[in-house]
């Protein structure tokens, strides 16, 4: 964005109340995402309520996000996650085990090499959303799969508009819910998430939904197919890596 528009995005953002949403999840909204082109390329740093106001979206601005997959390694089941109704954008929406931003706010999630930011922030939300240790989830144990871009918006005020890393992690996980970030969650196999799909009245989060829809059964298959000992293992798909920015808008 020029520094018109931001000045823009900015006074925009003063006119917005967050007074009526979850003061929780409302002090969450002051961290700072890291603000990218279509490439990916890191061009600045903007607070998260800036970035996700569907006004600010309309105009380009574009951030890093991640969206993470914890695999149970013994069956190949894949954790879900139910949004909690207190969240501010996609309440109570079904989506994969964890999905967030890396931060402007800390250097190690800006470091782009290897992945390495988008993976730090990854251990820290899995702890933050669902309990999970940090030492459970190491974060040379996920593997990178693709980036997209997308669009999407969550109601007439906010949305998402992402550059998006996926991320696999098989690991045996201990979860203690935030309640104040999901209220719900479970593994499933392949089978029982396609009927969640099909379920009438079901509700599921965009980017799921299309990371699903162009990917995410593919990959399954290919981690249940290459199992060790009996265990899947995320970095068995190193080979399927396509490091491209996928454009999904």
């Amino acid at each position: 964005m020029t520094s018109r528009a931001t000045q823009a995005a900015q006074a925009a953002m003063a006119t917005v109340d967050l007074s009526n949403y979850d003061p929780e999840q409302s002090k969450l909204m002051d961290e700072r995402c890291i603000l990218v082109d279509e490439n990916d390329n890191a061009i600045g740093a903007m607070d998260k309520k800036t970035c996700h106001l569907m006004e600010n979206i309309n105009k380009g601005l574009l951030h890093r996000a991640f969206s993470a997959f914890v695999f149970r390694p013994s069956d190949g089941k894949l954790l879900l996650q139910r949004r909690a109704t207190e969240k501010i954008t996609f309440p109570d929406m079904w989506t994969n085990t964890c999905c967030s931003h890396p931060l402007d706010d800390f250097e190690a999630e800006k470091v782009e090499k290897d992945q390495l930011g988008v993976r730090v922030a990854a251990t820290r939300k899995l702890e933050h959303e669902l309990g999970i240790p940090q030492s459970q989830t190491p974060v040379d144990q996920f593997q990178y799969l693709t980036r997209i871009h997308y669009l999407a918006p969550s109601s007439g005020l906010w949305g998402e508009h992402e550059v998006d890393y996926i991320l696999f992690i098989t690991a045996d996980v201990d979860v203690t819910p935030n309640v104040n970030e999901i209220r719900d969650h479970k593994y499933v196999d392949k089978a029982e998430l396609q009927a969640m799909f099909d379920e009438p009245g079901s509700s599921f989060t965009p980017w799921f939904k299309l990371i699903a829809r162009d990917f995410l059964f593919g990959w399954w298959d290919e981690l249940l197919r290459r199992k060790v000992d009996g265990k899947v293992v995320a970095k068995n798909l190193v080979g399927l890596v396509d490091d491209r920015v996928i454009a999904m808008v």
